[in-house]
């Protein structure tokens, strides 16, 4: 949102209103501040620690341990205070939030609106199902409801929130703004209520406020070990990234490609109903199937027109190439056998090393296919792209000899589901109308 648009300004301010008007009730509540104050400075707490070099934060600077990750306090507001008071609970903590990204002042707003709209939400939830009875005495299948109540609305006010401002400030089309937000957070939120639940119960138990403040510990462990993953993600993904920008300032018809390669393979897998790690390590392997290509030449990787037998020799040296490159990177598993093999053919013609069938590893498989049909859509300085329907045929016309069918068949099955994606610069329209001539 570094020139946030006016929509996005409007939304934004939209939501701060909102907050506002959900908080204006506290002050006649006669609500116990006193329990408000407290949760509030708990999770003003947790945010703390994105401020500096604290133990909970990386040495490098990559981030908090739980920053923004301790919902239960939100939701603990939530089970045990009136709707308005609940909403001021979040704004401490999101007020002093880490924030990176410009504009500063406006992001924090955004997250301040956000948090206490959606503890608002989650207290109104709770309230209608009975959540101060269910604390107050509780009973364990009754107190269940308005938890899970409470953090079912959380889940739905941060999801339609988030996809609005997806929508309003980085301008995501509408029909996908708010597209796996709500599936991608239900099941964290649902264990954040049940620990919202054990401190809210803990809370008014005899034993007090420090022995629930004790339920935030194993929620500082489990996101302490999200955020690793995560860090650790990020750092395979700007690993992936630099390797790439070095082939595509070294080829410039590899810009692009590999990106399209990775998406196409990913397509595939998916068809094949792959397991997502699986998946996930297939579009490293699309996208760093040419990694090799930093080996070769640039006189020859830039060539014009067609190459000579002994540049072609140096060019299919590229696959040995890339997996030296890779050999290292532990991270990238099966994706590596996937850049050694991805030109090797189903009839044992191919190379580096003229395997056949199946012992050319399934992911080269994947992968020869997916580059295959992104190199003959594309066009070259000596030819142009084919249609996407002529090139799908030219795949089914050499399925058994030089790729695998089953790959071949997803590739199709994929492309006549979805259409190529709009980055391919492909029409659809050759695809859909291999459909219609298929049809009875």
């Amino acid at each position: 949102m570094t020139a946030t648009p006016a929509a996005a300004r409007v939304y934004i301010g939209g939501a701060v209103l909102g907050a506002a008007l959900c908080a204006l009730p506290a002050p006649r509540s006669g609500a116990p501040w006193a329990t408000a104050a407290l949760l509030a400075a708990v999770y003003a707490a947790c945010e703390v620690p994105a401020r500096g070099r604290f133990p909970g934060r990386d040495p490098d600077g990559a981030g908090p341990v739980g920053a923004g990750s301790f919902f239960p306090v939100l939701l603990t507001a939530a089970l045990l205070l009136p709707p308005a008071l609940a909403a001021l609970v979040a704004v401490p903590g999101a007020l002093v939030a880490r924030v990176d990204e410009r504009p500063v002042a406006l992001r924090r707003t955004w997250r301040t609106a956000r948090l206490a709209l959606a503890t608002w939400a989650a207290a109104t939830a709770a309230r209608a199902l009975g959540g101060p009875g269910a604390v107050a005495a509780p009973d364990l299948p009754y107190a269940l409801l308005p938890a899970l109540g409470a953090g079912l609305a959380l889940t739905l006010a941060l999801a339609a929130l988030d996809g609005g401002v997806l929508a309003t400030a980085e301008r995501v089309p509408p029909r996908t703004a708010w597209r796996g937000l709500l599936g991608h957070t239900l099941a964290p939120h649902a264990v954040h209520a049940l620990a919202g639940l054990m401190m809210a119960v803990l809370w008014r138990s005899p034993y007090g406020p420090a022995a629930a403040l004790l339920v935030l510990l194993p929620v500082y462990v489990s996101c302490w070990a999200f955020g690793r993953y995560h860090r650790e993600r990020a750092a395979h993904q700007a690993t992936i990234r630099a390797l790439v920008q070095a082939v595509e300032l070294k080829d410039e018809y590899t810009r692009g490609h590999s990106e399209r390669v990775g998406h196409a393979s990913v397509l595939i897998a998916r068809e094949l109903g792959m397991p997502e790690e699986k998946v996930e390590a297939l579009r490293f392997a699309g996208i760093l199937h040419d990694i090799g290509k930093l080996g070769v030449p640039t006189r020859v990787l830039r060539k014009d027109g067609p190459l000579t037998p002994q540049e072609r020799a140096v060019i299919e040296l590229h696959p040995e190439y890339g997996h030296e490159i890779v050999r290292g990177i532990g991270f990238l598993g099966e994706a590596r056998g996937a850049i050694l093999h991805h030109h090797e053919r189903m009839d044992g013609s191919g190379y580096p090393y003229g395997l056949k069938g199946s012992q050319i590893p399934e992911f080269a498989r994947v992968v020869a296919v997916a580059d295959a049909f992104d190199a003959m859509t594309t066009t070259r300085s000596y030819r142009a792209g084919r249609p996407a329907g002529e090139a799908l045929e030219e795949l089914e016309r050499c399925a058994g000899a030089q790729f695998d069918p089953r790959m071949v068949r997803g590739l199709v099955r994929a492309l006549e589901r979805y259409g190529p994606p709009a980055r391919w610069n492909v029409s659809a329209e050759p695809v859909r109308e291999r459909v219609r001539a298929r049809a009875p």
